[in-house]
């Protein structure tokens, strides 16, 4: 059958930078998190505060799937809208899995055979039980170390199409539905269970509730929303808190006042169920950050910041990446002890190389190529299909 050109409205959406630079940051912070003991561990946030680049990328996640699938979604409907999302879906549990094989022929390569590594990666029951962990992989229950944020990304992200759809039609039953499974993971302990034993160390029940406020964002939020985080009264609120909290870290840090924390405090800002203080805690410095960084900011187009920018356009690609340079890192500085210059080139080295892969990606996206497929050649006739272009 002759093919036809295929003609292709796109949905148009101004690019929001400020979202890559977000993502690029915390992608770099969540790669120099896994490479310890270099000197750039120091000035990562997790040690003057409550939350850490985890927040970041799903708060932002959820902001960039609303800002562009909700779009679609109001032009296209909740069909199409939805079986974009559910291919992003896939596509993420496919990086997931493909991740999983590279990541445990990394570790036999850089270990040279040996078990050295299995603990610490948390790989050896791979090795004790390899037929129901491999189930347990594609069921995503099993997850090594430095894996478990993507299965979180995977269910939010999944589960996304009808978030959406409340949140355009009814969002304050939306708001009020995530609240409530927040509340249930936190009070009964709610969780998904992983292999071999447990539970998800990033609980999508608790979680699920960043994800939201994010897309809530992403569509616009409501008028009174927006003017009540630029009020000056909430501004110092946020600043004061986030401060309180930074001094805070810094006297336990200091002073080694840490045994005196009483045990029901962890709770509060527990990473698993994301604890209220610490949720509390990155929406402040979020109302900060939003107030000092405008959409029209002038360095967001300063050369200085696009490499934050290029990895945050690429972040699921960049993340995959990062794991892998992580556990590299990770076994140059366990066979490096006490070489503190070593230990920083890995980490400059690590992002130098994610920033590289995301230029070469973008140059790739760059060169769009119209394919000609010719149905009948012999009569002349030439039909022309142009694949849909992606941002």
């Amino acid at each position: 059958m002759p093919t036809h050109r295929v003609k292709v409205n796109p949905v148009e959406i101004p690019r929001d930078f400020r979202l890559d630079l977000y993502r690029g940051f915390a992608l770099w912070l969540i790669f120099l998190a896994h490479v310890p003991g270099t000197i750039l561990n120091k000035i990562t946030p997790w040690n003057y505060g409550f939350s850490d680049p985890a927040e970041v990328f799903i708060f932002v996640s959820g902001y960039a799937n609303a800002y562009v699938y909700g779009r679609v979604m109001e032009q296209r409907g909740f069909v199409v809208a939805g079986a974009q999302i559910v291919r992003r879906t896939f596509e993420t549990y496919v990086a997931q899995m493909f991740l999983f094989v590279v990541f445990i022929g990394e570790v036999a390569w850089l270990s040279h055979g040996s078990d050295a590594f299995d603990d610490a990666m948390n790989i050896r029951i791979l090795h004790e039980r390899p037929d129901e962990s491999i189930l347990a992989v594609l069921q995503l229950k099993f997850m090594p170390v430095n894996m478990n944020v993507l299965p979180l990304f995977i269910v939010v992200l999944a589960a996304s199409p009808v978030i959406l759809w409340l949140l355009r039609k009814a969002p304050a039953l939306a708001l009020a539905v995530a609240a409530a499974v927040y509340a249930a993971a936190n009070l009964l302990g709610l969780n998904f269970s992983s292999f071999p034993h447990g539970s998800w160390y990033f609980n999508p029940l608790a979680w699920q509730l960043l994800f939201v406020l994010g897309a809530w964002c992403g569509l616009g939020a409501a008028d009174w929303v927006w003017s009540l985080v630029r009020s000056r009264l909430v501004l110092i609120l946020a600043a004061v808190y986030a401060l309180s909290v930074f001094a805070v870290f810094i006297a336990l840090d200091r002073l080694n006042l840490g045994a005196f924390v009483p045990d029901w405090t962890t709770h509060a800002f527990g990473k698993t169920n994301l604890g209220v203080l610490r949720l509390v805690h990155f929406l402040a410095i979020a109302i900060v950050v939003n107030r000092l960084i405008p959409r029209d900011w002038p360095p967001l187009t300063w050369r200085v910041l696009r490499p934050p920018i290029l990895c945050g356009q690429h972040s699921l690609e960049v993340f995959c990446l990062g794991v892998t340079l992580a556990f590299a890192g990770h076994v140059a500085v366990v066979g490096t002890p006490g070489s503190a210059i070593i230990r920083f080139l890995v980490a400059v080295a690590g992002i130098a190389v994610m920033v590289g892969v995301s230029a070469l990606m973008n140059w790739y996206n760059s060169t769009h190529v119209s394919i000609r497929i010719v149905a009948d050649a012999a009569n002349g006739k030439v039909n022309v299909v142009e694949p849909p272009g992606t941002s």
